[in-house]
């Protein structure tokens, strides 16, 4: 069983255990996350924002490791730091991916059975054509940053196949850091406001009857642009190693499978 696939599994039991203990307590669990989530999510989201920033110029030392490499040896103490920083980022991602690909099998059947409710008997039921639209959202947003680990994102060049290994790391390094990363941070700076206003009001459907987990929805944005700011750094860290001469970390297996 795949890292992602426990990951799910305590998903969904901790769902099911609330759920349960809801319908147990006549409401008691709604009315909890009603009063509770929206402090807990600003104070979470602060607390997260804030631990960010003192981590962002980490991010810079992928750089400094390819400059020291084209003058000298980088040092072996640095070289152990960003072979453990990609193990850490690979793991983390590809074990979400692998939660996230079952969102792909969720659709398919999910779509053929609105498709036989709706023609065959003439029913329509409003949170399972909105699960269509989460489980398409997350299985883009929650993938990408695996998807990127394993090269499956389109290049707009046509000559990075060409080019030397040498080439293709300053490549993916000034790919990194002039677009990647920049790009990320807009995301994480525009939406901020985004979804801090649907956690303040607990955002739901605008359905009466729709899912009422829109701002959860939401809160998947950030979380993208997260993993994608860690999967680029991890990519920026792997070229470094190849400018310094230094073996690569082995990709996370579920990622191998893929190449």
């Amino acid at each position: 069983m795949r890292a992602g696939d426990i990951l799910l599994l305590i998903v969904i039991a901790a769902s099911a255990v609330f759920v349960a203990y809801d319908a147990s307590s006549g409401g008691a669990g709604e009315r909890w996350a009603r009063d509770a989530l929206p402090g807990l999510g600003e104070t979470l989201g602060q607390g997260l924002g804030w631990t960010g920033w003192v981590l962002s110029p980490l991010l810079l030392l992928p750089l400094l490791a390819a400059l020291w490499a084209s003058f000298a040896s980088a040092p072996a103490g640095l070289i152990r730091l960003l072979k453990r920083a990609i193990n850490a980022i690979d793991a983390v991602n590809t074990a979400i991916a692998d939660a996230a690909r079952w969102f792909a099998l969720g659709l398919v059947l999910v779509t053929a059975i609105i498709v036989v409710q709706r023609y065959v008997f003439g029913l329509s039921f409003t949170p399972l054509q909105e699960s269509v639209v989460y489980m398409h959202a997350l299985l883009f947003l929650l993938s990408a940053a695996a998807t990127l680990l394993a090269g499956g994102h389109v290049r707009v060049d046509i000559i990075y196949s060409k080019l030397p290994d040498s080439s293709k790391a300053w490549t993916d390094i000034a790919g990194t850091y002039l677009a990647l990363l920049p790009m990320c941070w807009l995301i994480l700076d525009t939406s901020r406001s985004y979804v801090g206003g649907a956690w303040r009001i607990l955002e739901r459907s605008r359905e009466s009857d729709g899912l009422a987990l829109v701002f959860l929805l939401k809160t998947a944005i950030p979380v993208f642009a997260v993993m994608m700011i860690a999967q680029g750094a991890a990519m920026a860290a792997r070229a470094a190693l190849t400018l310094a001469n230094e073996d690569q970390p082995p990709r996370p297996r579920a990622v191998e499978t893929e190449l």
